[in-house]
């Protein structure tokens, strides 16, 4: 059984920055597809990024591409979400989650294992 733990949300200002980490334990995390969702109040869970097993490829979603960047440390079993200049609209509890896959996924129910969520809220 793998464990989630998210960390590293908060208030920011527009325009700022955060870093979420997603630090994983009981698994083989160098075997798990990672990925980054959001569920703001009243709308579906939605995917953010998502990370190959080695780091190497990456896929985002068009609402954030070039703002966040999804990255790996499999020797410290951890996966990060760095976001640049953030806005309103990117307010939302962010979750991470693996997958037990070869291939980037998107949806949410392709993934086995999810973290209980961090909250990031943007005031503009």
């Amino acid at each position: 059984q793998v464990q989630l733990v998210e960390s590293g949300g908060g208030l920011v200002q527009a325009g700022g920055s955060l870093r979420l980490s997603c630090a994983a334990s009981g698994g083989t995390f160098s075997s798990f597809v990672m990925g980054w969702f959001r569920q703001a109040p009243g709308k579906e869970r939605e995917f953010v990024a998502t990370i190959s097993r080695s780091g190497a490829t990456t896929l985002y979603a068009d609402s954030v591409k070039g703002r966040f960047t999804i990255s790996r440390e499999n020797v410290r079993n951890t996966v990060y979400l760095q976001m640049n200049s953030l806005k309103p609209e990117d307010t939302a509890v962010y979750y991470c989650a693996a997958a037990g896959t070869l291939v980037l996924r998107i949806r949410t129910r392709e993934y086995d294992y999810w973290g209980q969520g961090t909250q990031v809220t943007v005031s503009s």
